[in-house]
């Protein structure tokens, strides 16, 4: 699952908003904590007092996602060119496995153009072959052989039957809000004369000179805008619902169907399509422009990294993604030349998680980082595992794997996002992940929160690691990436999810904050010595 913040249980999450609304600096997780007040990653006073006038070499940068609009004006530069390949010839020119993929490949695709844009949850699969399994009145010697997997079946079911019992709550009223701000925002722009609302503009109506209509419209947008809400941030909260209730824990849904494969086989290269923007690249295009948005253009952001090229996996739907599908991610990205992958999505369960574990020594083996968000659940994954894990089955590390929970950009005992995910043996670093303003579809931007936004935040720092120091192997640069954190262990913190006042150290493995300037110089000094 796409694992940025949507407040799908809060009424409103301060995400989507206007450039004139942002919650803080626009380029906040760029910048330096010393030199600037905000705990960003340092990424400007890097390039501007290590890296300057250095040469670098491009990196690709393979992002699993939910597609990617790979047109959009401060991406587009940026985007891998799969040079092997003629477009749209319908031949597999460069004998990868992959007919005409330009910029990746699309694994929730089918060979005629359609895509999966939704699916259930993974624990809705389980509870379905847990009902064919079981039926209504399973045999005692049935109960007997099989215990654990039936108590596994009415845990899952008591828990579906609770979430879809709140979506089923939560949906209409959210409805009612999105109509009355489309018709409240209607009747102001009539009444403005414009086509673009702000806030000074509403509040200075004159009630005086207004109708009742126009005074309950004012009234009403105002109070959204001081819930911090928008427009964008109801309609989110409609489609999340409306997917929970349609799509997510509907056992009766199959979209699978329309591509055709085995789901009992990997079959790399034997399915999926070459259009890799999909029908919802929002969460993807968000992520990739963190990563690599063009630093020199004066558009709209800065990514992290300056010399990187983006190659699109579509592998992530709104729903579960299927662990066939991530391990072939994974390996496609290896096989066409990444060096980094960022992986911001994850899920509870994973049925199938050797093909997951392989994909990931895979990885190991040729010498590619992987990045991933630690999930949106104010949960401790120590003892709630998220996957994709970086633990494989039977417990070893992947020494190739970051795991990445999300900062806050106050200080003092909020500056860990409530919603992180959190984990002394399992999440390693911390980064930005609230409020990040970055790319979305059709040249548009906008803040969004979540580990989602962590994770390319460090896959940026990554990226710019191994474009200016090529010689760092995987492992070298995650071993960089942690040692030269904002140590912040001692620091006083409220626990994700609670009031209770923790340790910041008590939340992963290096108990800091990722630190680009400092990743530079420890960079410099690692490779000085090869």
């Amino acid at each position: 699952m796409k694992h940025f913040f949507i407040g799908a249980f809060a009424l409103f999450a301060f995400s989507n908003l206007n450039a004139q609304e942002l919650k803080t600096k626009p380029n906040w997780f760029n910048l330096d904590y010393e030199k600037d007040g905000i705990r960003g990653m340092g990424v400007e006073r890097a390039y501007e007092e290590l890296l300057k006038g250095k040469t670098s070499q491009r990196v690709i940068v393979g992002v699993i996602d939910s597609g990617v609009d790979v047109n959009h004006e401060d991406l587009k530069a940026n985007i891998w060119v799969n040079k092997g390949e003629i477009p749209n010839n319908g031949i597999d020119d460069d004998k990868n496995g992959f007919i005409d993929d330009i910029n990746g490949w699309d694994f929730l695709g089918a060979a005629d153009g359609r895509d999966i844009k939704d699916e259930q949850l993974e624990s809705t699969r389980l509870l379905k072959k847990y009902e064919a399994m079981f039926g209504e009145k399973p045999s005692k010697r049935t109960l007997k052989k099989f215990k654990t997997e039936y108590n596994d079946y009415i845990s899952i079911k008591k828990q579906r039957d609770a979430q879809l019992k709140e979506a089923n709550q939560y949906l209409p009223m959210y409805q009612n809000l999105y109509d009355n701000f489309v018709a409240s925002s209607g009747i102001l722009k009539g009444f403005l004369k414009t086509d673009e609302l702000t806030n000074e503009a509403v509040t200075n109506i004159d009630e005086a000179e207004a109708d009742r209509d126009v005074r309950k419209a004012k009234q009403f947008y105002l109070q959204m805008v001081q819930m911090g809400a928008t427009e964008a941030d109801i309609k989110d909260g409609v489609e999340h619902f409306e997917g929970m209730t349609k799509y997510s824990y509907n056992l009766d849904y199959s979209p699978r169907d329309i591509i055709g494969d085995d789901l009992t086989k990997l079959e790399y290269g034997k399915y999926g399509n070459n259009e890799v923007t999909g029908p919802d690249a929002k969460h993807g295009t968000h992520v990739a422009g963190i990563i690599g948005a063009v630093r020199s253009n004066d558009l709209g952001m800065k990514g992290v990294a300056d010399n990187v090229e983006i190659m699109v996996v579509r592998a992530v739907p709104n729903g579960d993604e299927r662990d066939k599908d991530v391990a072939n991610a994974i390996r496609y990205a290896v096989d066409n030349g990444a060096k980094i992958i960022n992986m911001s999505f994850g899920k509870s369960r994973s049925p199938e998680k050797e093909w997951v574990d392989e994909a990931i020594k895979y990885a190991l083996e040729k010498d590619v980082l992987l990045v991933a968000a630690s999930g949106n659940d104010n949960d401790d994954v120590d003892l709630h595992v998220h996957f994709p894990s970086k633990f494989l089955n039977g417990g070893k590390e992947a020494e190739n794997f970051i795991s990445v929970g999300a900062m806050n950009f106050e200080d003092g005992t909020n500056m860990v996002a409530d919603f992180s995910n959190f984990g002394k043996k399992t999440v390693d670093v911390f980064a930005p992940g609230i409020a990040i303003y970055s790319t979305v579809p059709d040249s548009k931007y906008q803040e969004l929160q979540g580990t989602s936004m962590a994770s390319p935040a460090v896959a940026g720092v990554a990226a710019m690691l191994k474009s200016y120091f090529p010689t760092l192997t995987a492992t070298q640069l995650k071993a960089v990436i942690s040692s030269s954190v904002t140590k912040l262990g001692d620091s006083e913190i409220k626990k994700p999810g609670s009031d209770d006042i923790i340790k910041f150290g008590d939340l992963s493995n290096t108990g800091g904050v990722v630190n680009a300037y400092e990743a530079v110089k420890a960079a410099m000094q690692l490779t000085s010595k090869q």
